[in-house]
């Protein structure tokens, strides 16, 4: 499926190394402004290129409106949107072709479809998600105008370094989108000597939604944290995901993880911000685990497609660490996925959240 969402639906096309890359948004209400200009930003976020610590491919990202917006604003009908690949080097994957990397899609793919493009992984390339951050770029826009939703994220773990102090402000600072401003100069050596070695590592991404309203998600087979939850683990090289405290609270006992609630609001946030697959007003938590880059110029054993054993050394541009640029990803599918539970909601129940009590959202986390 390259389909996602119910009733705002992002369908994305295109491959790592050909002509372009593309979405197509419906169900998109009308009359959201928006503007070739709007993508800028998050899209720059996302990109390859800007520091020497991720991959040295550098895309222009210029985002072409082909339909559904008209004077400035959107029709409510189909939004297509293109970005043109304008430094793709395919040169760069001719020596493995016909071999089968290992921790890459290569192999399944072969055995899914019996034909692959090796050209930087093809449909299994990260330069996807360059689609889904310029759709959820619209999400974002409609979720803050409409219910004051915002959506942001920081990077929470390099291998094994942890942010000491965690400030907003310094996030969107440094191109470790870490909270911790003090660090910075820590993870410049930390990433240095990664790269030297020519090896990777792994990370982890929270992201935090404040703002939502009470009520939204569906109760059994369309929860918002399962929803949160697929849409995350969809993000290439994702690995887990955890809601709230997630799998710390295997160590919880009940009578502290429960949220008690008081009118001044909630005391905790352990379940982050959704109880019973619908969101309970606080703000809603997610963390995401990623994998180590699996393309390294370190040799590893393999086969090819006619079972041969080979040396496999993996040439081109590639991020040391995937997770560094993985922030604006990451809050770009959790916008996705809290635009279209709105949607449903509305669709459903309507203006029953304006009545109900509400109790004060309380504590943002644990």
């Amino acid at each position: 499926m390259n389909t996602f969402g119910h009733l705002f639906r992002v369908t994305t096309f295109g491959e790592s190394h050909g002509p372009a890359i593309g979405c197509v948004i419906d169900g998109c209400p009308p009359g959201i402004a928006i503007a070739p200009e709007d993508f800028a930003a998050d899209l720059a976020r996302r990109a390859t290129g800007r520091t020497r610590h991720t991959s040295a491919r550098h895309e222009a990202d210029e985002v072409e409106i082909l339909s559904g917006v008209y004077d400035g604003h959107s029709t409510g009908t189909p939004i297509a949107l293109l970005i043109r690949n304008t430094d793709a080097r395919s040169k760069d994957y001719d020596a493995i072709a016909r071999q089968f990397r290992p921790g890459h899609a290569d192999y399944t793919y072969w055995q899914k479809y019996g034909t692959r493009d090796p050209r930087g992984g093809g449909r299994s390339s990260a330069r996807e998600t360059t689609m889904r951050v310029a759709a959820a770029v619209i999400a974002k826009k409609w979720l803050a105008d409409r219910h004051g939703v915002r959506v942001r994220g920081y990077l929470a773990q390099i291998g094994e370094v942890l942010p000491r102090s965690c400030d907003w402000a310094a996030i969107e600072s440094n191109p470790f989108f870490w909270p911790d401003a003090a660090q910075v100069p820590e993870l410049e050596t930390y990433m240095d000597a990664l790269r030297k070695s020519g090896d990777s590592v792994g990370a982890r991404v929270t992201t935090v939604a404040t703002g939502v309203p009470p009520g939204w998600g569906e109760p059994v087979y369309g929860k918002l944290d399962a929803d949160l939850a697929a849409a995350l683990m969809s993000i290439n090289a994702v690995k887990g995901v955890e809601i709230g405290d997630g799998f710390a609270v295997v160590m919880q006992k009940g009578s502290e993880h429960r949220d008690e609630a008081t009118a001044a609001g909630f005391a905790s946030n352990h379940a982050g911000g959704i109880l019973g697959g619908i969101s309970s007003g606080q703000a809603i938590v997610a963390s995401t685990a990623f994998k180590p880059t699996s393309s390294l110029r370190l040799p590893a054993r393999g086969i090819d497609v006619d079972g041969n054993e080979v040396e496999i050394v993996t040439t081109g541009r590639h991020d040391p660490c995937v997770g560094i640029r993985a922030t604006p990803i990451c809050e770009a599918m959790v916008a996705l996925v809290l635009m279209d539970h709105a949607l449903r909601h509305r669709a459903q129940c309507g203006d029953v959240g304006l009545v109900a009590p509400r109790i004060p959202a309380g504590a943002r986390a644990s």
